[in-house]
């Protein structure tokens, strides 16, 4: 199974949305689309489904124009949208008919997913007297209901709590063991480092840089240094010429031209009498890189 993006492009009047965008999915996972607001990341995946027409380019599943018929999949809009007036279970059970599923189906697959995000509790509560966060699982199970095999989620971390951030994670991570081919936009670096082997980065429509995550990381090499210790490492630093990128409360972490520079800062370190907790070279974060490629268009 694959999915395809062939030279997808997209303009509404003089402001092009997306300029010849082409990435494909071969094997199960995540697939990252990245960018600020306005980049083109949602106008993107609706081309992609069929809700917008594009204006060149296509995008297949299996050779194939998308449709309900030739691949079951599933989209979370960034716009979430349930009926607030209505019992949680009662519209999931309905959205699950929509597509197709048989009533006790249907509610089978809602419930399970309701215990899954633990909501089941909510099943006979009005949507609109949930939290936004619980809300939210109820349009992601809306989303999955019907077991879709190529799923499509529009920045789905955006607005929800730490716990149930948590809950979001644990699903994708189930989703990608089962099989599922899973298209995530999002802006949100960490979110992207930790669940996408692939990715693209748009800004305004165009491709910045696209490939595998890692290989993407590992062509920077080595040019972060973490670092902590009991003493003030500050001086030292600087005179080894260490730039500092960012400090926590318990360590700190310097830009390095490589591993030859490392090594002499803790060379001098322990010359020095200071020992490490941590020390820890790294290659650059998804969001240095995406800072440093989107950066250089402004």
């Amino acid at each position: 199974m694959s999915l395809e993006v062939n030279q997808l492009c997209k303009s509404f009047g003089s402001r092009v949305a997306v300029d010849h965008l082409s990435f494909s999915m071969d094997q199960p996972g995540v697939f990252g689309l990245i960018g600020t607001n306005g980049a083109g990341k949602t106008t993107t995946i609706r081309m992609i489904l069929g809700i917008l027409r594009a204006d060149q380019g296509d995008a297949k599943w299996n050779g194939k124009r998308i449709t309900r018929e030739t691949v079951k999949f599933g989209y979370m809009p960034e716009e979430r949208g349930i009926y607030a007036k209505s019992k949680v279970l009662e519209q999931l059970i309905y959205f699950g008919m929509l597509r197709g599923m048989r009533r006790d189906e249907a509610k089978k697959s809602a419930l399970s997913y309701m215990k899954r995000l633990n909501i089941l509790e909510y099943q006979d509560m009005l949507a609109e007297k949930l939290s936004k966060g619980n809300q939210q699982k109820v349009q992601l199970i809306s989303t999955l209901i019907h077991d879709p095999t190529l799923i499509f989620l529009d920045e789905p971390f955006s607005g929800l709590d730490p716990v149930n951030a948590e809950s979001l994670r644990k699903l994708i991570g189930e989703l990608t063991d089962e099989g599922k081919y899973i298209v995530m936009s999002s802006h949100q670096m960490s979110i992207v480092e930790e669940y996408c082997e692939e990715l693209v980065i748009l800004d305004r429509g165009k491709t910045l840089l696209s490939g595998n995550l890692r290989e993407i990381k590992a062509g920077y090499g080595h040019t972060n240094l973490v670092v902590s210790a009991e003493e003030d490492l500050g001086v030292l630093a600087d005179e080894c010429g260490l730039k500092l990128v960012e400090r926590h409360a318990d360590e700190s972490e310097y830009r390095i031209t490589g591993d030859e520079m490392a090594q002499r800062f803790l060379s001098q370190m322990i010359a020095d009498g200071i020992y490490p907790v941590k020390y820890e070279i790294t290659e650059p974060s998804l969001h240095e890189i995406f800072l440093e490629k989107v950066g250089d268009q402004q």
